[in-house]
């Protein structure tokens, strides 16, 4: 019997569709307006329409120097169905 602890709490998310989602966000320096700097985030999310990204983003305009320039989300599940291929042959290396 498999204790309810063994599993990792990033395991149980992944399995409730939680993915990896990386966000990159590209914005100006306030001391110098012509210097693009980037910053870089990533974490086990589930795939919505990030609030909390959003909500990050709107604080951030409204709170802090250097408006955002670009903004880039990725999201991709780490647990996918099996991905089956047929073989013609087998090799065999010794």
């Amino acid at each position: 019997m498999v204790e309810k602890d063994a599993v990792s709490k990033d395991f149980r998310k992944q399995i409730l569709g939680y993915g990896l989602t990386t966000a990159e966000i590209v914005y100006r320096r306030p001391d110098r307006h012509w210097l693009l700097q980037n910053l870089c985030l990533a974490g086990l999310r589930y795939v919505s329409e990030f609030p909390g990204a959003k909500y990050f983003l709107a604080f951030w305009e409204k709170s802090l120097e250097g408006a955002p320039f670009a903004v880039t989300v990725a999201h991709s599940n780490l647990i996918k169905p099996a991905e089956l291929s047929v073989v013609d042959g087998v090799s065999r290396l010794h």
